[in-house]
C-alpha cells in the first residue's frame, strides 16, 4: 500500500483542508504554472531540503512532516527537475539508440524491442538515426551522447564494410556502456546478434530434406555481414551431404523484391535444371515466386522456395512461404538487458566493465512454399470439421 492509500493520509488531507493557508491557490510571484522546491517548502512550512529528503526518499523524517510535504506536492501538482536530480545521482535513466532504416522490417522490430524493454526498466530512449550505414559520423554521434549524459548505448547500425574499423582506436573507458547489434561478435564487446549462418543452414537443411539437390541461394549485398553469414551456412549444409556449392548457384543482390526476380532470371538462365532456391531475405524470396511462376515452374513441385525474416506476409504469399524466423523483438529485449546489466555494474565498481555477447538461434517455419506436405491451418480445420467433430 503506498502512502496515498493509507488512512492516515486521507485523514491527513481532510484536516489540511480546514486551513486556509494550506488551501489557498498559491502561484508564484511570476506566475509561472509550474511548482519548484521553494514552492512545496513555503506551502508545507519545512526547509527545501526537507522537501529534498521526501522526493527522493532520504533521510530520516517524521510521518507527520512527510504527509505535509506530500500533501503540499499534490496541491502544486510538482514535479522534480529531472535534469537536476540527473546531476545528483549521476544518471539520466536514458539510453541512446544510434540506428539505421528502421523504415525496414528488421531494424524497426528490433527497435520496438528495445523500446519495450526500456519502459519495463523505467529507461526513455534517444533515437539517433544515421542516413547510411557508414556514413563516418561515428565519433561526431558518441560525442553527442555523451553530451546528453545517456547512461547507456546500444548501436543498432549493421555491420556493412568497414563501419565497425572506429571501433579499433576507441577508448571505452572514455564512453557509457555500449551494446551493439548486428555485428560478429568480437573480444571485449557485448554484443546481441542472430546466428544467420545457423538459420542458413537450417534452410538449406530443409531442401536438402525435401530432396533437392541443386540449390542456389539469392544473396543479400555480400558487403553485409549478416548476408555473409547467411552465405557461408548455404555453403556449410551442402558440403555436409556431398554437394557442391558451385558459383553459378550464386547470384548477389540487395534485400528487395525487384532484385529477387532479377537474381531468380538469372538462376534460371544459369542453371535450368535448379530445383530450389534459398533467398537471404522475404521480400528477395517473394520476387523469385512471380519469377517463378511466370516461367511456369510449380512451386515446390518443380521448385522450392526458402525464405529469411519471417515478415507477417510471408504467411500470405502463394503458396505460403518457408521462412527462417529471427525473433528480432526479442534481440532489442535481450540488448536492452544486457546493457542494464552493464550500467548498473558500472556504477557499483569502477574499471572495466565486464561484457557479454548473446547469439540467438532462429527457428524455422515451415510452409507450402517447400514442402508438398504442408498442410494450412484452414486445411487442419476444415478436416477437423469434415471428420464431425
Amino acid at each position: 500500500m503506498t502512502t496515498f492509500q493509507t488512512p492516515a493520509f486521507w485523514y491527513y488531507l481532510f484536516m489540511m483542508s480546514q486551513d486556509s493557508q494550506i488551501t489557498r491557490p498559491h502561484r508564484k510571484v511570476n506566475h509561472s504554472l509550474h511548482a519548484t522546491l521553494r514552492d512545496v517548502a513555503d506551502l508545507a512550512r519545512v526547509s527545501t531540503k526537507t522537501v529534498s529528503r521526501v522526493v527522493n526518499n532520504q533521510g530520516e523524517i517524521s510521518e507527520a512532516t512527510r504527509l505535509r510535504v506530500q500533501v503540499a506536492i499534490e496541491q502544486l501538482g510538482y514535479r522534480p527537475n529531472i535534469l537536476a536530480r540527473s546531476l545528483i545521482h549521476q544518471r539520466t535513466d536514458t539510453l541512446a539508440v544510434v540506428a539505421w532504416g528502421i523504415d525496414f522490417f528488421g531494424p524497426s522490430h528490433t527497435v520496438v524491442g528495445i523500446e519495450q524493454q526500456a519502459h519495463e526498466f523505467g529507461y526513455s530512449l534517444f533515437l539517433n538515426l544515421v542516413s547510411k550505414p557508414d556514413d563516418g559520423n561515428q565519433t561526431q554521434v558518441l560525442d553527442s551522447l555523451i553530451d546528453r549524459r545517456v547512461d547507456g548505448i546500444i548501436w543498432a547500425v549493421p555491420e556493412v564494410g568497414e563501419n565497425r574499423s572506429w571501433l579499433k582506436s576507441i577508448q571505452f573507458d572514455q564512453l557509457p556502456p555500449i551494446v551493439f547489434l548486428s555485428m560478429e561478435p568480437q573480444p571485449g564487446l557485448a554484443v546481441v546478434a542472430v546466428d544467420n549462418r545457423c538459420g542458413a543452414r537450417q534452410a538449406t537443411q530443409h531442401l536438402i530434406d525435401q530432396d533437392r539437390r541443386k540449390i542456389g541461394i539469392l544473396t543479400g549485398p555480400m558487403a553485409w555481414w549478416e548476408a555473409r553469414e547467411r552465405y557461408s551456412g548455404w555453403q556449410e549444409a551442402l558440403q555436409r551431404v556431398g554437394l557442391t556449392p558451385s558459383p553459378s548457384l550464386v547470384v548477389e543482390g540487395e534485400w528487395s523484391a525487384a532484385s529477387g526476380e532479377r537474381g531468380m532470371r538469372i538462376l534460371l538462365n544459369q542453371e535450368p535444371e535448379i530445383d530450389a532456391v534459398f533467398a537471404c531475405s522475404d521480400q528477395i524470396a517473394l520476387g523469385a515466386l512471380g519469377v517463378a511462376h511466370q516461367s511456369g515452374r510449380r512451386v515446390p513441385d518443380d521448385i522450392a522456395i526458402v525464405g529469411f525474416d519471417n515478415i507477417p506476409e510471408s504467411a500470405c504469399f502463394w503458396p505460403p512461404l518457408t521462412t527462417v524466423y529471427q525473433q528480432l523483438i526479442d534481440v532489442g529485449r535481450i540488448a536492452v538487458q544486457n546493457l542494464h546489466k552493464m550500467i548498473e555494474s558500472h556504477r557499483q565498481v569502477e574499471g572495466p566493465i565486464e561484457t557479454t555477447s548473446t547469439i540467438i538461434e532462429p527457428e524455422l517455419v515451415i510452409r507450402a512454399s517447400s514442402s508438398r506436405a504442408w498442410i494450412s491451418p484452414q486445411q487442419n480445420v476444415s478436416t477437423f470439421v469434415s471428420s464431425g467433430h
